[in-house]
């Protein structure tokens, strides 16, 4: 019975030991995404798509208007057949253009997700080979929402990220 007991405790301090010698890490992966060059040239390119196709649909827009006010205009002494076929062509000018903001959202959203994701995996990557080489355990987002990471347990690896990708 007493061996049992001692085994028992030595399984336990071994466990306590293993598991105080555990190393945990954060990153700031926010912080680390917006230093990079990367990030701010993607930025620019997905602001440069975003003011295009604002002006594009400005310009759209802008030609609806000018129909419309001149619709408006003549629309009481048109007769009925033309006042139908330029009311129809107003109705299709608005519905054209709002299949185009539409489809430039979707464009927008998925131009923006493509250059995000190359950037995340570098970033990812870069997390797991410090991870790998720092013999870490776990290494945790902090601004994922986590309700609490004990900055004196865990060593900030936001730093080192930058430094492993060259940014500053």
């Amino acid at each position: 019975m007493k061996k049992l007991i001692i085994c028992a405790l030595c399984a336990i301090c071994g466990f306590t030991t293993a598991h105080a010698q555990a190393k945990f890490g954060h990153v700031n992966t926010q912080e680390i995404i917006q230093a990079m060059p990367e990030y701010t040239k993607a930025k620019t390119e997905i602001d440069a798509l975003q003011a295009q196709y604002e002006a594009d649909l400005k310009s759209m827009n802008d030609e609806f208007q000018k129909k419309g006010e001149a619709f408006d205009k003549e629309q009481a002494t048109l007769p009925d057949n033309i006042k139908q076929r330029r009311q129809n062509e107003l109705q299709e000018m608005y519905q054209k253009i709002q299949q185009s903001y539409q489809d430039n959202q979707q464009a927008l959203a998925k131009a923006s997700q493509d250059k995000m994701q190359a950037i995340t995996t570098k970033v990812l990557d870069a997390i797991k080979a410090i991870g790998q080489a720092g013999g870490y355990v776990y290494i945790m987002e902090m601004g994922a929402g986590i309700p609490y990471i004990s900055t004196t347990l865990s060593t900030d690896l936001t730093a080192q990220v930058k430094q492993k990708l060259g940014v500053k």
